[in-house]
């Protein structure tokens, strides 16, 4: 494992300071190179604010018991005593940036480059420039210069910045949300019965997985991958309903390879098995 971290005045003290609108502090960044895995859990949270940026590969992060996984790309960012558990595996090549700060005007300069406290999750891109300025605050960390204070808060406002700078080109780049999630919806009902990736979707655009995710949650009131699920189960009610197919048939029909994974799934989203289904139900307009 690769770890590189630098912390002010030499003092891994978790803090909060209002004396000074911005106060880094501490900086580092992991890379897993052999061990397996690498939890983090903080149960009572910390007393500053965190930020991670992911650099390479994909990381997992869990919110209010939730898992999600925040690919290459994105930040997230934790609130102070917020509960905060990931975790890196080798197997995702995980490469994160991470910084702490503190300071009576945090909250207003996140929100001044349009980053939200309400959302943990945030688009930033990949730009060598973030790993530059990162390693920039962790060399000064270490080395305690004259003004190395005022200087890394600096450099972290500049990684704001960029931030700030990468979401308003994507705003430009990917033109009407709305436009972008219909033309994903009428894809998926089409699609619905095949291997679709939501990544290889979203990379097919140009656009970020974790981005593609969230809008389509908030345009379709359900993610992607539910949205998708909800086809496979309307669609296989209709044809124990409407026809004489065997479940094997219909699973096929509608995106299973396995009946019996069919089954199983239709029984947890629909309550009852396919069987008990197509038997409960009034043969009225079979066809």
């Amino acid at each position: 494992m690769y770890i590189n971290s630098g912390y002010l005045n030499n003092s891994r003290t978790d803090f909060k300071d209002n004396s000074t609108p911005l106060v880094v502090g501490s900086c580092g960044t992991y890379r897993l190179k052999t061990r397996p895995k690498l939890p983090t859990y903080w149960q009572k949270g910390r007393r500053d604010y965190q930020i991670l940026y992911v650099a390479n590969g994909k990381t997992h992060f869990w919110f209010d018991g939730k898992e999600e996984i925040v690919s290459a790309g994105h930040m997230v960012l934790y609130k102070s005593e917020e509960i905060q558990k990931y975790v890196y595996y080798l197997e995702d090549n995980p490469e994160v940036f991470w910084i702490h700060f503190t300071g009576s005007d945090a909250k207003n300069i996140l929100a001044y480059h349009g980053i939200s406290l309400d959302e943990h999750v945030f688009y930033c891109g990949v730009l060598p420039d973030y790993k530059t300025l990162f390693r920039k605050i962790i060399q000064e960390l270490q080395l305690c210069r004259y003004g190395y204070e005022d200087y890394i808060a600096s450099l972290f406002n500049d990684i704001l910045l960029l931030v700030d700078r990468q979401q308003h080109e994507q705003k430009k780049t990917t033109g009407n949300v709305q436009d972008q999630i219909e033309r994903a919806a009428a894809y998926f009902n089409e699609n619905y019965n095949t291997k679709i990736s939501i990544d290889d979707y979203a990379k097919s655009l140009h656009i970020s997985t974790n981005w593609f995710i969230h809008n389509f949650k908030q345009y379709a009131g359900m993610s992607p991958a539910q949205y998708i699920l909800s086809l496979r189960m309307v669609n296989a009610q209709s044809l124990l309903e409407r026809t004489t197919y065997n479940i094997k048939e219909i699973s096929e029909i509608v995106g299973y390879e396995n009946p019996l994974y069919f089954s199983r799934v239709f029984k947890k989203e629909i309550g009852k098995s396919p069987a008990q289904y197509r038997k409960e139900m009034i043969p009225t307009e079979a066809v």
